[in-house]
């Protein structure tokens, strides 16, 4: 686990939420069931093998050491999450979480929750794609006319920077009642207005999603596989071929995926076969620090625009 070590060793002051170390990307040898994060204050060791207490044991004194150098001040807060046995078991190691937990990542503020379930509230390998976002909708020539529909939303991350960048409308759909609740609350944590909250099914609400678009912007950041509600493999093209329905003249749609199994060319070669009008602006590259030995594996982000 030296690659680990040298991570903590060499650990920055960071005031924004963000992962320190991935091992999942296959670059660290040995290390390859380990990813480190930190949600400030809390660090957050997840690990897919079980760890022996004295690795844990190692590993948060070399935590201690490095917090010490940089916030001498502060006591160490870190979690330590176990997925070997598929579901997650989690718990709090030192120190003590802040409630309610607010991290930060350029400017905007989201509510997270450590201990509780595998995602806590902010997935950190899309920080680049909430950039994207942000970014797209400050230059259009009238953000304030931007509306912005956000599917499978969660906890509204993308509807948050969308609105911080001047969108005059965000609407989230997310059959999670819980996750949506959080996204109301990171609204008001950023004071925005113009977000809606829809419990819904996407796939029976297609008539009333149509009614209220078109939209300039449409994300689809979909699980990979849930049971009852969501399969890439067969769903994702339902998705995809809505796309001209929901669009505006020059609107631009965001497509993202998380499923190791799916290599680029599952998205890329369904959009030419079902949507062949829509045009491949780029592949938003994703933080460095999720660098994989297999692109294929990583997430995947793509940026398409109707004709105008």
């Amino acid at each position: 686990m030296n690659a680990l070590f040298d991570a903590i060793a060499t650990m920055p002051v960071c005031k924004d939420a963000q992962r320190l170390f991935h091992g999942r990307g296959g670059l660290y040898p040995g290390c390859e069931h380990l990813s480190l994060d930190i949600f400030p204050p809390a660090i957050v060791l997840t690990s897919f093998a079980p760890l022996e207490d004295s690795d844990l044991q190692t590993i948060g004194d070399a935590l201690l050491t490095r917090w010490q150098q940089i916030h001498p001040d502060e006591p160490l807060t870190w979690v330590y999450q176990c997925r070997a046995l598929g579901a997650a078991q989690t718990r709090l190691v030192q120190g003590n979480l802040p409630d309610p937990h607010t991290v930060q990542e350029d400017g905007a503020h989201y509510l997270v929750h450590v201990l509780r379930g595998q995602n806590h509230g902010l997935f950190l390998d899309m920080a680049a794609g909430r950039r994207w976002v942000r970014q797209y909708i400050a230059r259009q020539p009238d953000p304030g006319k931007c509306k912005v529909l956000n599917l499978f939303a969660y906890t509204c991350a993308f509807s948050v920077v969308a609105l911080q960048a001047g969108a005059g409308q965000a609407i989230n759909i997310d059959m999670g009642k819980g996750a949506l609740a959080t996204g109301q609350q990171n609204h008001r944590l950023n004071q925005l207005a113009g977000g809606q909250f829809w419990p819904h099914d996407i796939f029976s609400s297609w008539g009333k999603i149509t009614r209220t678009g078109p939209y300039q912007l449409v994300i689809m950041d979909p699980p990979s596989y849930q049971k009852g509600s969501f399969v890439a493999t067969k769903d994702y093209a339902r998705l995809i071929k809505r796309l001209p329905d929901l669009l505006v003249p020059g609107g631009h749609a965001l497509l993202c995926l998380n499923a190791p199994e799916l290599p680029l060319s599952f998205l890329t070669e369904q959009m030419a076969q079902i949507v062949p009008e829509l045009e491949f602006i780029e592949q938003v590259a994703n933080p460095a620090v999720f660098a994989d030995v297999s692109p294929d594996k990583a997430l995947k982000v793509l940026a398409y625009r109707m004709p105008g």
